[in-house]
């Protein structure tokens, strides 16, 4: 009898994920949704009354229990880098320049992709099964996210199994990490801020946002209420196949079960890329789902290794992003907004209006001097733009449409917050005072911050409250605050304000880069942070650091270095730091290398190995800054061979190329890094 049910669940579990391949990724339902509803609740009657038979890739398995908490930070085995930006056909066809350099041949094809503005995630599979989900985060690290990812209907749980390939000689890798991008659809998104509306819940910005959020929701049944999609774009690490075109990877993800966008194009030319930028950025209105750009990629992946990648972005791929959408509306009121830093930013009150899917009502109109330059009045019939489709920002003024009634805006002399007297520096106003209200709530929100301690819960509504209840005076209250303080505010229960107090304490150990990101110093952002981490071992050996050794780390100019210095020489950020230090916090100090062991070196590779893969150990070399190129010439350094070596082996010693062996290289790798 088990062997009857056994076979009867597997049956419906093979013919659900069918259904739900032909419903979800190719749009073409064979059965009524009555159909497959009896077909679901049979499963779910089955796998209760037989338990020992549940498997994690059933269908009925995508709607996880409740998480206490969001998942672990994930690295990312082959980093997930952005891609360089381009605004105009001028640096599309500057791209096209730079992969010349290093791509000798007449004809370079170019892969052209819809880039889809959602949030970019991983998702690992080991022999087809599903194993783990992950965010892109940044980059480097993401957050685990697997089982909201599960509740997505078109990632598969498990790849489809094809015919084996007589190639490659099976199916599916042995483990392959897909990537793609979480989207929400602008009716979805339409939806959910009108039940947020409703609900007296703060709206979301963007479609971006909106998937954002539903990913990283603790209960994922919450997450499955979105209808969040998945499309899937490329692979990071493969074991166990093989791929030769970036268009072969995507034809394949799709014969996978997964969704890849229909809007593909195959260039041939950069000419060819620029047109199809164009005919993109005509219908972008008229698709689901919100579109910023296109991405190019150059199709052959031989050539990926040989262009490389910079710190940031890899050379062979730019997202060309459109223009940003436009629209009309009237200046209501222009108010002025003190950050963390005491700048005095003044921002235009807008008449509502809708901008690519988001309404619109602030935009802020960075300083005076843009503000006269631009000749902006209260009162004035403007043109705003989302910049990057993301920031509102105002353009210019409708000259034709003023009535005489607009009022010329100044700004004030004294701190709208605090009334302290404010100064001038450059084309900014500064409001002097230190313990400005607006400015410590700015700052403590900012250290709270994903990228700087990264204490979920203590966002601006609720460091208002805590700053206007006399609980924060200063950035380093925030780690002296109380459970039994924070239960006698309102809208504080006993389990949030143990939740929050647990936060904050595992929040107290963070990597220097994220300490410094979180102090607010001028012009010190999550790049800078990270790139005076690396150079310093202490934050001592910062303070006492001059500004000759400063400028001399790449990335710093003088400016930079003069208010990193100046920020430390000020009594009162001594002791911020020295309070939020006293507190338990624990800094890991992590300094670079002074040389990689490879630098400047160029291997080639052929053969198997023992110790580790091909592409473990092309992530080897250039993680030690070596490059690995496809063919062996006069000017590689050296070949590393393994078993089966093949032609590249008679070539090298033909050439006089020094060969290593799996154990030379290791033995040399071992030595260098010792250096």
């Amino acid at each position: 009898m088990s062997d009857a049910l056994k076979k009867e669940i597997l049956s419906l579990r093979e013919e659900i994920n069918r259904h739900n391949y032909r419903y979800y990724i190719l749009n073409q339902p064979s059965v009524s949704d009555s159909e497959f509803d009896k077909l679901f609740k049979r499963l779910v009657q089955l796998e209760k009354e037989n338990p020992h038979f549940l498997a994690a890739d059933s269908p009925t398995q995508r709607v996880g229990a409740p998480l206490e908490s969001l998942g672990k930070n994930v690295r990312h085995e082959v980093p997930m880098l952005s891609l360089d930006n381009a605004f105009s056909e001028e640096e599309a066809m500057d791209f096209d320049t730079r992969v010349r350099k290093f791509v000798k041949e007449e004809v370079i094809e170019y892969l052209v992709e819809p880039k889809y503005d959602g949030i970019s995630s991983s998702l690992i599979y080991e022999d087809g099964l599903f194993v783990q989900g992950s965010t892109r985060g940044d980059g480097t690290i993401g957050e685990d996210v697997t089982s909201n990812l599960r509740t997505i209907h078109t990632i598969p749980l498990r790849l489809r199994m094809l015919q084996p390939d007589k190639n490659r000689g099976r199916s599916v890798p042995s483990k392959i990490e897909i990537r793609g991008e979480v989207l929400i659809t602008k009716e979805s998104f339409r939806t959910i801020n009108r039940l947020q509306a409703e609900n007296a819940l703060p709206l979301f910005a963007n479609p971006r946002n909106a998937a954002s959020g539903a990913l990283r929701q603790l209960d994922p049944s919450m997450t499955a209420k979105r209808k969040l999609h998945f499309y899937a774009w490329g692979a990071g690490k493969v074991e166990g196949f093989n791929f030769d075109t970036q268009l072969e990877i995507l034809e394949q993800l799709q014969e996978w079960g997964f969704k890849v966008s229909s809007d593909l194009m195959l260039c041939h030319s950069i000419t060819e890329t620029i047109e199809r930028h164009h005919q993109m950025e005509k219908k972008r209105s008229e698709l689901e789902f919100e579109l910023d750009g296109v991405v190019i990629k150059v199709n052959q992946l031989a050539y990926h290794r040989e262009l490389g990648e910079t710190s940031r972005h890899p050379r062979w791929g730019l997202a060309y992003k459109f223009r940003p959408m436009q629209k009309t509306t009237r200046v209501a009121q222009i108010e002025v907004q003190v950050g963390r830093t005491g700048i005095l930013t003044p921002v235009a009150i807008l008449d509502p209006v809708e901008l690519g899917g988001v309404t619109v009502s602030r935009a802020t109109l960075h300083n005076e001097g843009e503000l006269a330059e631009k000749n902006i009045l209260i009162g004035d019939t403007v043109f705003v733009e989302r910049a990057g489709d993301v920031i509102p920002e105002v353009i210019k003024p409708v000259i034709e449409m003023r009535s005489g009634k607009e009022i010329r805006f100044h700004m004030p002399e004294r701190c709208p917050v605090c009334g302290s007297e404010t100064k001038r520096e450059g084309a900014y106003l500064y409001c002097i005072s230190l313990s400005c209200p607006a400015q410590i709530k700015g700052k403590i929100v900012h250290l709270c911050s994903k990228k700087g301690f990264d204490i979920a819960g203590l966002g601006i509504k609720k460091v208002d409250q805590l700053f206007e209840a006399g609980l924060l005076k200063q950035v380093s209250d925030v780690f002296y605050l109380r459970k039994d303080n924070l239960v006698q505010l309102p809208g504080w229960e006993v389990k949030s304000a143990q939740n929050l107090i647990e936060e904050i304490e595992r929040a107290k150990r963070v990597t220097f880069p994220r300490f410094l990101y979180s102090l607010s110093m001028i012009g010190v952002g999550s790049t800078v942070a990270k790139i005076i981490g690396q150079n310093f071992g202490s934050i001592e050996e910062l303070e006492q650091s001059s500004l000759e050794r400063l400028t001399s780390i790449h990335g710093i100019g003088p400016e930079l270095g003069t208010s990193v210095i100046h920020f430390f020489s000020e009594k009162r950020n001594q002791n911020v730091m020295r309070a939020i230090l006293e507190s338990g916090v624990q800094i890991e100090f992590s300094r670079i290398k002074s040389k990689l062991a490879w630098e400047g070196i160029k291997f080639v590779i052929t053969g198997s190995f023992k110790t580790f893969s091909r592409e473990e150990l092309i992530q080897r070399i250039e993680r030690e800054g070596g490059s690995v190129t496809t063919a062996v010439s006069s000017r590689t350094h050296f070949l590393v061979a393994g078993e089966d070596p093949g032609s590249k082996l008679i070539k090298a010693r033909k050439l006089g190329v020094p060969v290593l062996t799996e154990m030379d290289y290791l033995e040399r790798e071992k030595s260098l890094a010792q250096l």
